[in-house]
């Protein structure tokens, strides 16, 4: 607390509540330090290319998420998060949702594939090209926008209308991928290589041939894999528990929040590995740089996969090192019935419990259970 407070705070008892409330409130604000309001297309690519490890592996293309259960915790996080700080996330478009309800001033995707770049590169041009959610899905999927929807229609009928409109054709697409890849080269002058230019043009491809029905596990060869994974219209009609659909598609307003941080280029991509020497600490650098702190790390299960390879010791001491704001919050998802299901935990706790192994198994008792 400032000094300033705490000299105002020593008045009579009526005035020490409300005194309390304004310091605390100012003490927040100020831990969103320096952040940018926005970021220059060069010093957006420059800082993505600077934080990113070298290219990983990872048994999926996932191209979308495999989470139908994210709107159950999107109160309690809310509840717990200010707006503001640094959001960092893992895989794709997940993210975006999260994004629309805690409403950061700049975040981080970070990912062990490079694929994964190349998805949210994608979705960049995409939002930043599109006017409303009907122009943005017309553009994602190649399809027209259905006659009937307005930008504020429910996303139930969006969806649906979509799902029964049939795809446009190949040379519709190629006049698409153009704009999207001219958008991203000419427009943002963002320095691609041929390689990436590829691999975007292979994920908006899978978008074309799989539609709103593109899930996880789409380009998989195992079709009871496929079978078993939520299709994305599924995705973005997802409700909390009382039948509020909470996607970023949701609402024209959740649209608008992740539209306006990406024509700001505050929604940063990043290539590496949760467990590595590099990446996140580099992202926490940049954070501390600028005195603002992390507010929610969105894990997905990545842990079980650094507990499996080894690296999740190593991840924690990478998150420990980050500058943490007090009510920042894990995201993290289980596997249980029913699909994933997520929770929200305390990350100054779990941080804690990497300096102190449970006599359980000699981990930080944060870690992922045994299977």
């Amino acid at each position: 607390m400032p000094v300033s407070c705490c000299r105002l705070a020593r008045g009579a008892a009526g005035r020490l509540l409300v005194v309390v409330l304004v310091c605390l409130a100012s003490s927040l604000d100020a831990r969103a330090g320096d952040l940018p309001e926005r970021l220059s297309d060069e010093a957006f690519w420059a800082l993505s290319t600077r934080l990113s490890e070298p290219d990983g592996v990872f048994r999926s293309d996932t191209l979308s998420s495999n989470e139908l259960h994210y709107p159950d915790v999107l109160d309690r996080l809310t509840a717990a998060v200010p707006p503001g700080g640094v959001y960092l996330g893992v895989g794709p478009e997940q993210n975006f949702s999260y994004i629309a309800a805690v409403r950061p001033q700049v975040a981080f995707i970070t990912d062990v594939r490079r694929g994964n770049l190349h998805v949210h590169l994608m979705y960049k041009a995409i939002f930043e090209l599109s006017a409303d959610r009907l122009e943005f899905l017309s553009r994602l999927f190649t399809k027209p926008r259905p006659p009937g929807l307005t930008p504020d229609s429910p996303i139930a009928d969006i969806m649906t209308a979509f799902g029964t409109t049939e795809t446009s054709t190949r040379q519709v697409f190629d006049s698409n991928l153009r704009e999207i890849l001219a958008h991203l080269t000419v427009t943002r002058e963002l320095p691609l290589e041929s390689r990436d230019l590829d691999a975007i043009a292979d994920v908006y491809a899978s978008f074309y041939w799989f539609g709103p029905a593109i899930s996880y596990a789409s380009t998989s060869s195992d079709s009871g894999r496929r079978n078993r994974m939520p299709e994305y219209d599924a995705l973005m009609t997802a409700t909390d528990s009382l039948g509020v659909p909470r996607s970023y598609l949701a609402s024209a307003s959740a649209f608008a929040v992740v539209k306006d941080l990406h024509a700001r280029n505050l929604i940063v991509p990043v290539v590496g590995d949760f467990g590595g020497p590099h990446a996140l600490r580099a992202v926490g650098d940049w954070v501390r740089e600028r005195d603002a702190v992390v507010s929610v790390f969105y894990l997905s299960n990545v842990e079980q996969y650094l507990r499996q390879q080894g690296t999740w010791t190593a991840f924690c001491g990478n998150v420990a090192s980050l500058p943490l704001a007090p009510w920042g919050r894990f995201v993290r998802s289980q596997a249980g019935g029913g699909g994933f299901r997520m929770r929200v935990d305390d990350i100054a706790a779990d941080v804690a419990a990497c300096a102190a192994p449970s006599e359980r198994d000699g981990l930080p008792s944060g870690a992922p259970a045994r299977p």
